[in-house]
């Protein structure tokens, strides 16, 4: 397995600098995640790495999303779209690591065109030469 090698453009990072971080970790977004979507630091933990991955959605930072996903997974058409979505905040509901795999279960509240919508998954990483990657998710029954 090879990691996808695209950076993040950094750009997106600089759009909540100095405010909260849109992950829900309470912390500000320059000493949580940005340092992750700018490619200064990579995310210690599979948690981190999917906390950092919900910012990327916020900010529709796609070379990030890219850059984390496991390339053998990674589908081929844009990740981010075009409609405008309003993220409304992150769950993290569990997080289990065993060596180099791990599943994080979240819930993510947003809404597309005033709809609301909750994705509720459990996502799979592979920790591959000391960075974390995600591999894909599931859905629990509700």
């Amino acid at each position: 397995m090879t990691s996808n090698s695209s950076k993040s453009s950094g750009k997106s990072s600089n759009k909540n600098s100095g405010k909260t971080c849109p992950c829900g970790s309470g912390k500000s977004f320059d000493l949580c995640c940005a340092p992750y979507l700018s490619g200064a630091a990579v995310a210690p933990t599979a948690e981190a790495l999917m906390r950092s991955r919900y910012s990327a959605y916020t900010l529709n930072d796609e070379a990030y999303l890219r850059a984390s996903w496991d390339e053998r997974t990674c589908p081929a058409e844009r990740i981010t779209h075009d409609e405008p979505t309003q993220w409304l905040g992150l769950e993290v509901k569990n997080h289990h690591a065993d060596g180099d795999k791990a599943t994080v279960e979240f819930v993510a509240r947003y809404k597309i065109g005033g709809k609301a919508h909750r994705l509720h998954e459990v996502s799979r990483f592979v920790k591959y030469d000391g960075k974390w990657l995600y591999v894909d998710g599931s859905y629990p029954a509700k």
